[in-house]
């Protein structure tokens, strides 16, 4: 998620719209699944029907996020994508492929929003702020658990709000309020949040089981209270603040370095980057930006520098190093997605990163995944008004009158009515193979327990299929898998019903112990 910045410019300055471009994977029910079908991806940066001609100034998603969130000149919000949760805010759970003007929304006038895994908050221009989608953590502020999912606007009970980012199941506003400039709501499990806890604590006395208590209501981050935060961005479990000094503050998961501390520890309150300290603070105009797994911040001179998981391969980067293949560029505008980049410098879009559905933009026929920044040779000479990066996608607003007729020759992407589409079933996924829903699960499970704490983080970018079932279970740390052994007594699903003749007639293959079908 990239920076939000509070005050910069003036409410009544007039901002300029572009053409949103959209590429990346557009079949929100699988994308991020372990499941195959879809209806392909768009590789190139490609128009969306409903807002062809629309001036759009500002767009959001998250590292973890599958729906995406745009805002328009005339301060309107549209929705679209992934919805189980309610988190597009239409009051249903329909998924929808075209981009639609929340009609709760109409009465107030949208300059800001934040996305998460499941949930949405947007800011008013007088300083209210909404939200909707998932609420079982408090992500959404409204002061209340009582519903676990609100999929229509409820207010947030935060003032003076300036701006909005989220994690993946955590909020943070920024607001005008002396000595409150900073509030956070949501899951404290990594001490995302910055309050110096994490909430932990055992469902019973008798019990390993460890459990998180939410926090629903803002609260300012009281060793901040002395400073004005003026940006934030946030990852799927830390947060990034700059103050109005330059420096550079995270809290939250350690792992991979993605804290900048030079060390993995979590970290419960915000900690000061020491890299980013006397000549070498971050300038007014910085860009900030937190992916799922690193972070970056532009500082003195304009230098890019990152942290934490760069690459799939090599070394982690435990404290800020600058990006050398950026260097001399002027970078306007910048997000991180769960393993990719996108940044607007001069007249150039620049993207790198892991990516497998099309979402770097650089063609059908080209490289999908590039470890170097690498030119969007089809927007070259395009000016970027900004940018966004979601779980397998990207998206590009840019100004029209540098794009000539050039924005005419790109393809535009219809996608279905919302009428057409449906929710998305969980039947055809168990009646195919009933057999190995239970080899699944352990297998799921036993990856959560392999990797520790970063299972939620590891779910997060890879496998959120079972978010009903391992959203709990991320959020609850250590639990009991009841069904961790199920499905172990059958070799496969595709082996069931075979005749005892002619399993006796091939007893090699289960006497070593290997899985699958037995050999002919």
């Amino acid at each position: 998620m990239s920076e939000v910045e509070a005050g910069t410019k003036s409410e009544d300055e007039e901002v300029t719209g572009g053409e949103l471009l959209f590429c990346g994977a557009t079949s929100w029910d699988t994308v991020g699944r372990k499941k195959t079908g879809g209806e392909g991806n768009l590789y190139s940066p490609t128009r969306l029907r409903p807002l062809v001609g629309v001036d759009i100034r500002y767009v959001a998603s998250g590292c973890v996020s599958c729906h995406c969130v745009a805002l328009d000149v005339e301060e309107r919000c549209y929705t679209w994508g992934r919805n189980e949760r309610g988190q597009l805010g239409h009051g249903d759970t329909f998924q929808r492929d075209r981009p639609t003007i929340v009609s709760e929304l109409s009465k107030f006038k949208i300059i800001g929003a934040g996305v998460g895994r499941s949930h949405t908050v947007v800011v008013t221009k007088d300083g209210q702020s909404l939200a909707f989608g998932w609420n079982k953590h408090g992500q959404l502020g409204s002061g209340s658990l009582k519903n676990e999912v609100e999929a229509l606007p409820v207010r947030c009970q935060a003032t003076n709000v300036r701006r909005v980012t989220c994690g993946g199941e955590f909020t943070v506003w920024l607001s005008s309020v002396e000595g409150a400039s900073i509030l956070t709501a949501g899951l404290p499990q990594y001490g995302q949040l910055g309050h110096g806890t994490n909430n932990e604590y055992n469902t019973k006395d008798s019990s390993v089981r460890l459990a998180y208590d939410p926090q629903s209501r803002p609260r300012a981050v009281a060793s901040l209270a002395g400073e004005t935060i003026v940006k934030v961005a946030c990852g799927t479990n830390h947060t990034v603040a700059v103050d109005s000094n330059g420096y550079v503050y995270t809290w939250g998961f350690g792992g991979y370095g993605r804290l900048g501390h030079r060390e993995q520890k979590d970290e419960w309150a915000p900690r000061r980057i020491d890299v980013f300290q006397r000549h070498n603070v971050l300038p007014p105009d910085a860009l900030v930006s937190a992916g799922a797994v690193n972070s970056a911040c532009t500082a003195a001179g304009g230098q890019l520098y990152m942290w934490g998981k760069i690459k799939n391969t090599g070394d982690d980067w435990m404290y800020p190093k600058p990006l050398m293949d950026l260097s001399g560029w002027h970078l306007r505008c910048m997000d991180s997605g769960n393993m990719h980049h996108f940044v607007g410098a001069d007249a150039s879009c620049i993207s790198w990163g892991h990516a497998q559905n099309g979402e770097l933009g650089y063609g059908p026929d080209a490289q999908k995944s590039s470890a170097n920044p690498k030119k969007v040779d089809i927007l070259e000479g395009m000016h970027v008004i900004s940018v966004a990066c979601g779980l397998a996608h990207s998206m590009v607003v840019v100004d029209r009158t540098d794009a000539g007729d050039r924005l005419d020759r790109l393809e535009v992407y219809d996608g279905k009515a919302s009428g057409e589409v449906t929710e998305v079933p969980e039947a055809p996924k168990s009646a195919k193979r009933p057999s190995r829903k239970g080899a699944a699960t352990a297998g799921n499970s036993n990856k959560r327990k392999k990797s520790g704490k970063e299972s939620s983080t590891d779910e997060d970018e890879e496998d959120p299929e079972t978010e009903e079932e391992s959203e709990d279970e991320a959020v609850n740390g250590k639990t009991k898998h009841q069904n961790r052994g199920a499905g172990k007594p059958r070799a496969s699903g595709r082996g069931q019903g075979r005749p005892p003749a002619l399993k006796k007639e091939t007893p090699q293959p289960q006497q070593k112990g290997k899985r699958g079908r037995p050999r002919k």
